[in-house]
């Protein structure tokens, strides 16, 4: 049992979490001290950590069971547990069903709204894994999808969605874009050759670099702006500096001829960034 409890760890990438948490925790602090100036309820808290493991289990589960056939052809993840017999479909679909469940309980216990929006987050967790079938634009989709995350939490502490929210929303959607089409880089010939569509595969490598700059030329102005449009202030600042130099460094130790630390701009640099923007804001909120 428990070495199975590791394979289903391992199939999600349960560790990956911490790409979306923290932004999702953000939302929620954002979302009480912008519209009540308070914090959120440790209830609140509590719920919203149970919607986001729901939701990013039942994604993940889903793409890889959607995407089996194509993970067996390719040698980068062949090993993973369906196509590698460590799972069958009918535990990954399962596994789906019950992390549904989860984000169902834990949407019925913050408000209305949250309700409401469910369905619009089941369908963008199912269809996203589709779209790298017919469109180039898959990592926005993908982006679209993981940003829910921090309008989620803010969601659930407020029971609304206003303009600071969406600004929240659209620089972290691009954030995710960003990071995604970094990481399809190496997969380019693998997708060209399946008919797969993914920005580096479209484009060519080279370019597809510079889409993921320009993306994250539009994190940087969605979250620069959160600075003017709060009550935010000069440690919530702080932490942007420092988000700021990480995306650098994520885009500088990449290139064309180089994606040997591919995995570092992906993996590390991505799930710093998303803890010290929410820590610095946790700071400037205390501080406050």
């Amino acid at each position: 049992m428990l070495n199975k409890v590791k394979v289903f760890l391992e199939m999600i990438k349960f560790e990956h979490t911490l790409f979306a948490l923290p932004f999702a925790y953000m939302g929620s602090l954002l979302g009480a001290f912008v519209m009540f100036g308070e914090f959120p309820s440790w209830a609140q808290i509590g719920w919203v950590t149970l919607a986001m493991v729901g939701a990013r289990s039942a994604a993940m589960g889903l793409n890889r069971l959607i995407d089996r056939a194509i993970d067996k052809k390719n040698p980068r993840t062949a090993g993973r547990a369906i196509p590698a017999g460590l799972l069958t479909s009918k535990e990954v679909y399962i596994f789906i069903v019950v992390s549904f469940v989860l984000l169902f309980i834990a949407a019925s216990q913050l408000n209305a709204l949250a309700m409401k929006l469910l369905p619009i987050a089941v369908f963008f967790l199912v269809f996203y894994s589709y779209t790298k079938r017919f469109t180039w634009s898959c990592h926005i989709i993908l982006g679209l999808t993981i940003a829910l995350a921090p309008l989620g939490g803010w969601v659930a502490v407020t029971g609304e969605i206003t303009w600071t929210a969406f600004i929240f929303y659209i620089a972290i959607a691009f954030w995710t874009a960003g990071f995604d089409v970094i990481y399809a880089c190496q997969d380019t010939d693998f997708d060209r050759e399946e008919g797969l569509h993914s920005i580096p595969s479209r484009f060519g490598v080279a370019k597809a670099l510079w889409i993921a700059k320009a993306f994250h030329v539009i994190t940087a102005i969605g979250l620069s702006a959160l600075f003017f449009i709060t009550d935010l202030s000069w440690w919530y600042f702080a932490g942007l500096i420092i988000s700021y130099l990480i995306l650098f460094y994520e885009h500088w130790i990449v290139s064309p001829k180089d994606l040997s630390r591919l995995n570092t701009a992906f993996f590390t640099m991505n799930g710093v960034l998303s803890v010290v923007v929410f820590v610095f804001t946790l700071i400037d909120l205390v501080v406050m």
